[in-house]
């Protein structure tokens, strides 16, 4: 089964010349390149997120899969949702799922069912993907979409991704796609923003958790970042640093209702 492009005109230009010099503005050049096990990356509109999700991409070693992480803003389909075979498509190219990573997270968590009704229209992945294919052509990805989740059920999610990867026995990189606060005052944002930020740092998926409740912060992907902190945990992360933090103020002047966007890479 092929997945045609939701988004593509919208969050990010339709054809495939004005995609690559688009992400090509985005993208920060002679960043080192760490090898790392996840990242947060924001789903935006381009012009709004693109330099952060740019400057995440720039800033890491390639793997041979993505497992995407992202939350269901359309409430079509499963508690989490796999899709688990065909491709992918974007005006700059095509992506393939890695079959075999995407059955052993399907063996390895019950919570997860074998869905595409849930990935037709939703953009938190599909808008990753010019990054990916700016970098690589052959990289295959894992699109999973949480609709609701426990801090229990993050847990059993974000382990189970963790044993599908050490069977793999290849690189693979968890991306947590997640924008951050939504539409409250910039300063706002940044002090709530900043509480979450905190507790990814700290690789504290519990924390993260509790915080966004707690404070009721606006982050639509916090189940996404805390399954991919739980799993990166598992896989032995160590660390991880804030690459670049900004508000859509930057790009609208708006300074009264801003959307926040994090970039963070784990190792």
């Amino acid at each position: 089964m092929k997945r045609t492009p939701a988004v593509a005109g919208q969050f990010y230009y339709g054809s495939a010349t004005k995609l690559t010099q688009q992400v090509e503005r985005c993208m920060v050049p002679h960043a080192k390149k760490e090898r790392v096990i996840g990242v947060v990356s924001p789903h935006a509109g381009l012009m709004y997120s693109g330099s952060v999700a740019g400057a995440v991409y720039s800033s890491i070693e390639f793997p041979d899969t993505f497992i995407l992480l992202g939350p269901n803003h359309t409430g079509l389909g499963a508690q989490v949702s796999l899709m688990d075979a065909g491709d992918w498509e974007i005006p700059t190219g095509m992506l393939a799922i890695d079959e075999k990573v995407a059955h052993k997270i399907a063996v390895n968590v019950p919570l997860v069912k074998r869905d595409t009704s849930a990935h037709m229209f939703e953009h938190s992945l599909e808008v990753q993907l010019p990054f990916i294919t700016y970098f690589s052509k052959r990289a295959k990805i894992v699109p999973l979409l949480i609709l609701t989740a426990s801090v229990e059920e993050c847990r059993t999610i974000g382990e189970g991704i963790a044993r599908a990867i050490q069977a793999a026995g290849y690189h693979i990189v968890i991306v947590a796609s997640t924008d951050m606060s939504h539409y409250v005052p910039e300063n706002v944002a940044r002090q709530k923003d900043g509480m979450a930020i905190d507790r990814i740092l700290a690789l504290d998926p519990e924390g993260l958790y509790e915080t966004v409740v707690k404070e009721r912060i606006s982050m639509c992907g916090y189940l996404p970042a805390t399954a991919m902190l739980f799993a990166a945990k598992a896989l032995g992360a160590e660390s991880a640093r804030l690459v670049h933090y900004t508000t859509s103020a930057e790009v609208s002047g708006d300074y009264d209702h801003v959307v926040g966007y994090a970039g963070i890479v784990l190792r």
